[in-house]
């Protein structure tokens, strides 16, 4: 019976998604017992609450030996502000917790990957509750808390995995928080970005990513329309900049900013 903590070290919950988020996992998951901490309801500007109040909720989940598992609420951004901070706070309880999120929590899973604290895993959030049937897409969490794997993005072989959205990895690279990857097939995702920012993002990523056993491309979705065409779509601009640094180009991953977003446990598949 997992005990799972949910805290938001980037942009707010809002109260009403938590209490859908509570409702469908009673309903359906009564195994998985969910805490939210409160503050994921504290608002300053853009976050969650100041740096030190989410730093605080998020030590204080990573170090609590009664949950098994720390859940991302929600992206937007701010993790980056706090990540160092807390993973050196992290004591030996966080070593043996499941860390769940994507996009902006993508900052602490690299970080958690590279200092090797837990397990990394990118999945849904509680604030997909908010998409249109997103409830398909924290079901799909819930239920591979409960330990159904069928959840997971299948294309899996011999080598460590990882996923991150486009941006978040991007912005990792050249701090102390990027992780070691040389061996991984790397999935990447990205959301509401102009075509040419897309392709600005893999001209710095691929020229960091040399040794890695692949990349796969996830969705790039809600793409804004520029006053000009690029040229190029998402695939082929990927492939562009693998052939450019001799990665290898190893198709499409079923993950993105959407309800459909698959979960990938980092490193080898179990």
């Amino acid at each position: 019976m997992p005990n799972v903590a949910i805290c938001a070290p980037s942009a707010v919950f809002m109260k009403e998604d938590a209490e859908r988020v509570l409702a469908l996992a009673a309903a359906e998951f009564p195994g998985v017992k969910l805490h939210v901490h409160p503050q994921c309801f504290l608002s300053e500007g853009h976050f969650a609450g100041s740096d030190a109040a989410r730093l605080g909720a998020l030590v204080e989940c990573a170090n609590d030996p009664a949950f098994d598992a720390v859940w991302f609420a929600r992206g937007g951004y701010g993790a980056a502000r706090i990540a160092e901070d807390a993973l050196a706070q992290f004591d030996h309880a966080a070593q043996d917790k499941l860390f769940l999120g994507y996009s902006d929590a993508g900052t602490l899973l690299g970080g958690l990957y590279r200092q090797k604290i837990g397990q990394p895993v990118h999945a849904p959030m509680p604030a997909d509750i908010r998409r249109a049937r997103g409830d398909a897409a924290v079901r799909r969490t819930l239920a591979w808390l409960a330990g159904d794997r069928s959840g997971e993005e299948p294309q899996r072989d011999q080598h460590p995995t990882v996923a991150f959205n486009l941006m978040t990895l991007t912005m990792l690279c050249g701090t102390r928080l990027m992780p070691g990857l040389a061996g991984h097939v790397v999935l990447v995702e990205e959301v509401s970005e102009y075509l040419y920012a897309v392709d600005r993002l893999f001209f710095h990523l691929t020229a960091h990513l040399g040794g890695i056993a692949g990349l796969r491309l996830g969705r790039v979705s809600e793409v804004p329309e520029n006053d000009r065409p690029f040229g190029a779509d998402a695939e082929e601009i990927a492939r562009l900049w693998c052939q450019r640094h001799a990665i290898p180009f190893l198709g499409r991953a079923d993950i993105g900013h959407d309800i459909d977003n698959k979960i990938v446990p980092f490193g080898l598949a179990r």
